[in-house]
């Protein structure tokens, strides 16, 4: 765990087309919390840099006066990630100790996030950290209803920066905060005026930073547990399209935690980018103490292990944002290696 703590956090800044995105970036570039942070953005044009750059280093990369260091990706993601790590090792650029990098607002974020947990060299130096997705208030009812991408970026959120509440009705953005809680139900909600934000709260979404990680986890526990208690023993289902839905499996009995590993390993294997987000803190038989798990499709963190529990339920939940999976087939399929796990 501590090695993995070490590696560098990859933050993802993704939203839909005008909600709000580079706004949003433009803001948290002039925070001194970023001051130790590379970021990689399609255009530099795009963000507005010219009235707080420092120096340009070359034709792809400027310092700003934050310190942070600030890169275009002409071409190909991974390839930036790889040279402008080099680059940090060999002391050509600022030793940045975090990477926020901005996704264009027609992304599904299921290849980049594919991306950093497949390359041998990004692994090796890189974890993912956390997923900021912003949504417009003015239009985000109808584009998570239009377009499946936007869906995917709310699904796969640590945090959703609410945007333009300033000149969106307030019904329709009191619909939209309920349809995204009932969609991502452990993403915190942060409402955003022209950009403004709380970054150093975006920040502390990073669960394996040993700073928020305590406070991160009490805050999606008792999120999901507030989304889901008033169906707590029929297995809540949630459909928002016709194929991306939101459920909680819970189970009395401590789980094997063996049993538990072989079959998430091998549901990600085989659905993994149809997995979007799985969260969970499990009762597992000989420890104490509650392991919590955490991943987005083919990216799983290692299982952490709090100290205590956070309250008097003792039950294992697991939270599944899916993609055209049936429920009853990720049930059937656990339900059967905890039946094979007891009659060992």
């Amino acid at each position: 765990m501590a090695a993995y703590s070490r590696l560098t956090p990859l933050i993802i800044v993704t939203g839909f087309l005008g909600s709000g995105k580079t706004t949003l970036l433009n803001r948290m570039l002039r925070h001194p919390s970023l001051s130790d942070a590379a970021v990689l953005v399609n255009e530099f044009g795009d963000v507005g840099l010219d009235h707080f750059l420092v120096e340009k280093m070359d034709e792809n990369t400027v310092l700003l006066e934050s310190g942070c260091l600030c890169c275009t990706i002409r071409d190909d993601l991974k390839e930036a990630i790889i040279e402008l790590n080099g680059r940090r090792e060999r002391g050509e650029v600022p030793r940045y100790k975090r990477m926020i990098i901005e996704t264009t607002g027609l992304a599904d974020p299921s290849p980049i996030i594919f991306t950093l947990n497949s390359d041998t060299v990004i692994k090796h130096h890189y974890r993912l950290g956390s997923i900021v997705t912003t949504v417009d208030a003015v239009n985000g009812l109808a584009q998570l209803k239009r377009h499946a991408e936007s869906v995917k970026q709310a699904s796969v959120a640590d945090r959703i920066v609410l945007t333009k509440t300033d000149i969106a009705e307030a019904a329709d953005a009191a619909r939209l905060c309920a349809k995204l809680e009932r969609l991502n139900p452990s993403a915190e909600l942060i409402t955003a005026v022209d950009g403004a934000v709380d970054v150093k709260r975006l920040l502390r979404a990073d669960i394996y930073d040993a700073r928020t990680k305590g406070a991160e986890v009490r805050r999606w526990l008792a999120a999901e547990a507030a989304a889901s208690s008033e169906h707590r023993h029929s297995h809540d289902i949630n459909r928002h399209d016709e194929h991306i839905r939101t459920f909680t499996l819970t189970f009395d009995e401590a789980l094997d935690w063996t049993a538990f590993g072989i079959w998430l390993t091998m549901l990600l294997h085989a659905h993994g980018e149809k997995v979007l987000r799985v969260k969970g803190i499990l009762n597992v038989k000989g420890v104490e103490a509650p392991v919590v798990i955490n991943g987005v499709q083919h990216v799983v963190h290692p299982p952490m292990h709090l100290k205590a529990w956070p309250d008097e339920d003792r039950s294992s939940r697991i939270v599944f944002i899916v993609d055209d999976i049936e429920q009853r087939l990720i049930e059937r399929s656990l339900a059967a290696f905890n039946a094979a796990a007891a009659a060992a």
